[in-house]
């Protein structure tokens, strides 16, 4: 690789990682934000909810990755355009593949790193999650946490603690449930305590009573008792019980081959195809944005020349082109005749990103377009002068007054 290519690929590297991890930090923030609800409310450790929060990192890298890639590469070939730098390569002899294998490179890099982490690593992330967030709920005690305040753990079934001591003891304990539609429960204890048995959970309730009451008749029982041990998976849903997992948490080795006993699957089988189709064509992004930025950036031209920002371009038809494949694999799980539009979106931006590249054409916006918004700038701006010029010229003369 020649000297100057090594530059450019330096400094596309440095502005897309400054890209990059600025804006997977943003996604990350507003993840977490989006389940500070269970953060807040789940009772478990700082480093617990770190470990969660990290989970959702990595689902945010293959579809910030080409946008961090195509505002690099722009950003880098129109700031080197402005310092001359494009004219000085050109001027040198150097062919236009100083410019483009560099980019090219850096995108294949960028589109083989997606691949593997949007099969590989978010699935297992996923299901990480996922894990989690059903360990947590299963953990009834934690969940109200929040003393002097009611939960709902499930429709019709409420717990309230008093109070509950570091080493776990509970004080003043309330539960009511009303999930049989002929009999409602409540469960009155001064003392508690939460035993793991294995693989279950007791609440073991002390001085306490029960309250039963018979729907139909209204007949109430009242059972007092001294010590009494209570399941804790009786107040678990089945939703709590199971982890759900869906089709975008599944390896690839899995979409290729489903277990025909998954549930899931047997609901929506199209699902699992269309989870596959994307993964199969999302890693292409990269290479296409690549293309699309070397079309509208990698030629040198002068100020006169310059229409609107490369930049502007280039992230403009990127999103038209992300857009167009993600709203189509939005619809491809209720539709399979969408499927193979996966793969042609960015095959034909890609296609007619290089046709531009070689027939030495350079995408853009229309000089008709250019001159109707510089002129309609201009106009605004002597227009606003006049006013400013105007207002304070009248204030200067009522001064003299």
């Amino acid at each position: 690789m020649r000297l100057i290519e090594i530059y450019i690929l330096r400094r596309i590297v440095v502005m897309f990682f400054a890209v990059l991890l600025s804006a997977v930090a943003i996604t990350w923030i507003v993840q977490v934000l989006g389940r500070i609800n269970f953060l807040t409310t789940s009772g478990q450790s700082f480093f617990y909810i770190l470990k969660f929060s990290s989970n959702l990192l990595p689902n945010a890298f293959p579809i910030v990755m080409p946008f961090a890639l195509v505002i690099a590469v722009t950003q880098t070939l129109s700031t080197m355009n402005q310092d001359s730098e494009l004219v000085v390569i050109n001027a040198a002899g150097a062919p236009r593949s100083a410019v483009i294998r560099p980019v090219m490179l850096f995108a294949i890099v960028i589109a083989i790193a997606s691949f593997l982490i949007a099969n590989f690593v978010v699935p297992y992330s996923q299901m990480n999650m996922r894990q989690m967030v059903a360990d947590a709920r299963a953990d009834v005690i934690n969940l109200v946490v929040q003393q002097g305040t009611f939960k709902e753990l499930d429709k019709d079934l409420y717990l309230q603690i008093e109070n509950r001591d570091s080493n776990g003891a509970i004080k003043g304990l309330f539960v009511s449930d009303s999930r049989d539609k002929t009999t409602d429960l409540i469960y009155y204890a001064k003392d508690g305590l939460v035993v793991e048995t294995g693989a279950q959970s007791l609440l073991i309730m002390k001085d306490g009573e029960i309250d039963r009451r018979d729907v139909q008749t209204g007949n109430v029982s009242i059972i007092k008792f001294n010590t009494y041990a209570l399941d804790l998976a009786a107040f678990l849903s089945s939703d709590d019980k199971e982890v759900s997992i869906f089709p975008k948490d599944r390896p690839l080795d899995y979409l290729w081959n489903p277990d025909p006993n998954d549930k899931q699957y047997q609901q929506r089988p199209l699902r699992y195809t269309s989870e596959l189709y994307k993964r199969l064509s999302d890693w292409m992004y990269p290479i296409v944005f690549a293309l699309i930025s070397l079309a509208a950036a990698a030629d040198s031209r002068s100020h006169r020349e310059a229409r609107i920002s490369a930049s502007f371009t280039a992230i403009t038809l990127s999103l038209i082109v992300f857009w167009l494949g993600y709203s189509t694999g939005q619809s491809t799980d209720k539709n399979a005749s969408l499927l193979p539009l996966l793969f042609a979106f960015p095959i034909l931006a890609a296609l007619s990103a290089t046709y531009a590249l070689a027939t030495n054409r350079q995408i853009g916006v229309p000089v008709t377009w250019t001159n109707w918004a510089r002129n309609t700038v201009a106009s605004q701006q002597t227009a606003f002068a006049g006013a400013v010029a105007k207002l304070f010229g009248r204030k200067r003369g009522g001064f003299r007054k």
